[in-house]
């Protein structure tokens, strides 16, 4: 058995030594080099096979994977391919798309310094000017600055929430927005050419733009706010040692709110992220600190950043004093209501994803303005209201915590919408209220809508396949009934229904009272389930047997459709 192991591990070496050493040979950085060189003198065939068998690709949000050596890992020769992609995309689209160059921005990640550097010398290599921002800031900020100064496209380099192991690339068209196909397909292609430039290229110039995109982000994000509305707040922010800290508290001052309290353990970047598990501030635990500054300092409302602050999470306390966070739809319906009472005007529309609540959309109707459900990712929603001419989008959402509001970036963008929710919290004080007493009141009218998650992790590309495999399983035998509700409606959005482009995931509807939307992840081995329960409007005297109605239907769905997605 030992002898059989060995030979089939001599052969997989035997097969993937050609393509280690051509990787070698072009890969740029001594880090990695020596990293693969020990593999291949250890002989370690699984350890390569890793690294070389599943190339990163575009996902929903772009390239994104641990920091590693080979095709498979987020490193100098994998940045460099896919920016001679990028300029090759940019340069197909003609001479003044050229001369507009490319917006190259950063967090504050392992490796994303190095690799913003070389994502800027690739381009002006190639005769594309790059227009860089040349400190870590918020992803949002490179959004921005693509309409700002009329680039044309834009790369940031992050992994926004991901563990800090990872770090990632991301691409934004002309108009803003995240890219979507065919350009990924473009890029990916043109990345697949020998990555140096045609022989006689002239190299274009490399220009820092910090100041001006700064100066005018924070005009347009201040324009979001009333004019002399009320400040008085008293409020705590963490970037969660993100780039965040670069611009709210700043934004905040320039607003007239008073300074909010930092949590200071976490205020300064570090790539580690040492005081949280994972920095995603939907995960359980990192708001702690935040949660407990606002305690001691007696504050009304915790803002935390995601690392790139492209996302928002806020956390109040109950009447009783109990502080929790503010789930992503709940956080949204409550910002679209502030949206729907500061906009007026014909062709407004509001957004959000297949697999956030539909309480959206009742807010909408009851408005009588113009609703869109897109796929799940922001470059979708971002473009919702350019598919329909004479709308403009005023408020879209996500339930991951993903916000923008009116046309400021073209992306979810925390930012914006920490300001936007301060402004929120300070009306609702100023009016003897808090954010709850808001969701209550939009609950008792539009009916009770709890919204919760259930994931299944599994390793590597094999756990992909195995992941998907479970939805393909629903597909082809979907449940009948869930959480002891019948199953009214299928709905297989790998058929690109309503108008949608194709996608692994289907919505299960509930005969009206929920919907369980099932579909593995597009960056990561993991399968999500979005559940929904809803109610008919209870009014305010009803709110608290319906919550608790709700709750426990919830809990029933949730526990069943973990029962059915095991591997």
């Amino acid at each position: 058995m030992n002898d059989g192991v060995t030979a089939s591990a001599a052969g997989r070496l035997a097969a993937l030594r050609p393509q280690v050493e051509a990787w070698l040979a072009a890969d740029p950085d001594p880090a990695t080099r020596a990293e693969l060189e020990e593999l291949l003198a250890a002989g370690d065939a699984e350890g390569l096979n890793d690294r070389f068998a599943a190339p990163l690709q575009f996902g929903t949000a772009g390239l994104r994977g641990e920091v590693g050596a080979g095709p498979a890992r987020m490193n100098r020769a994998v940045v460099r391919r896919t920016t001679a992609g990028v300029a090759r995309w940019v340069i197909g689209r003609g001479p003044d798309a050229v001369a507009a160059g490319v917006v190259v921005g950063r967090d504050a990640r392992h490796g994303s310094a190095q690799f913003a550097a070389d994502v800027a010398e690739v381009l002006t290599s190639f005769g594309v000017p790059a227009l860089v921002l040349s400190q870590p800031l918020p992803t949002p900020i490179t959004a921005f600055a693509v309409r700002q100064l009329a680039a044309a496209a834009g790369v940031v380099v992050t992994a926004s929430h991901n563990p800090a192991a990872d770090n990632g690339y991301k691409v934004y068209a002309g108009d803003g927005a995240q890219i979507i196909p065919p350009d990924d397909e473009l890029i990916a292609t043109a990345a697949d050419a020998p990555p140096d430039p045609p022989a006689g290229t002239a190299t274009a110039e490399r220009r820092v733009i910090d100041d001006a995109v700064l100066a005018g982000y924070r005009e347009a994000a201040l324009g979001l706010l009333e004019p002399g509305g009320p400040r008085a707040l008293r409020a705590v922010y963490t970037p969660l040692h993100g780039v965040g800290g670069a611009v709210v508290p700043g934004l905040l001052a320039a607003a007239g709110f008073d300074p909010p309290q930092l949590v200071s353990e976490q205020f300064e970047p570090d790539p580690d992220f040492p005081t949280v598990s994972f920095p995603n501030p939907e995960e359980p635990g990192a708001l702690d600190l935040a949660i407990a500054a606002a305690r001691r300092g007696g504050a009304e409302v915790v803002l935390a950043n995601d690392p790139d602050a492209d996302r928002l999470a806020v956390a109040v306390a109950d009447r009783d004093g109990r502080w929790r966070a503010l789930t992503g739809d709940e956080l949204g319906i409550l910002i679209a209501d502030r949206c729907l009472a500061a906009t007026s005007g014909p062709g407004r529309l509001v957004a959000t994803t297949v697999v956030s609540s539909s309480m959206l959309s009742k807010l909408a109707a009851e408005a009588g303005i113009a609703y869109a459900e897109t796929l799940t990712g922001f470059k979708w929603i971002a473009r919702a209201a350019r598919q329909r001419p004479g709308y403009r989008l005023v408020f879209g959402y996500e339930e991951a915590l993903g916000y923008t509001i009116g046309d400021v970036v073209a992306d979810k963008d925390g930012m914006s919408a920490a300001l936007v929710v301060a402004e929120m919290a300070a009306r609702a004080r100023a009016e003897g209220q808090g954010l709850l007493d808001r969701l209550d009141q939009l609950s008792a009218r539009l009916g009770v809508h709890l919204t919760s998650q259930w994931s299944l992790r599994a390793d590597g590309r094999s756990g992909m396949d195995d992941l998907a495999a479970v939805v393909a399983g629903w597909r082809a035998d979907p449940p009948r009934d869930l959480g002891g509700l019948a199953v009214s409606e299928v709905v297989d959005l790998a058929d690109g229904v309503g108008g949608l482009p194709p996608t692994d995931a289907l919505v299960l509807r509930l005969g009206g009272r929920g919907r369980v939307v099932l579909r593995p992840s597009g960056t990561e081995p993991k399968l999500k389930a979005y559940l929904e329960v809803t109610t008919e409007p209870p009014g305010l005297d009803g709110l608290a047997d319906a919550r608790e109605a709700a709750s426990q239907r919830l809990d029933t769905l949730r526990a069943d459709v973990a029962a059915r997605c095991q591997l």
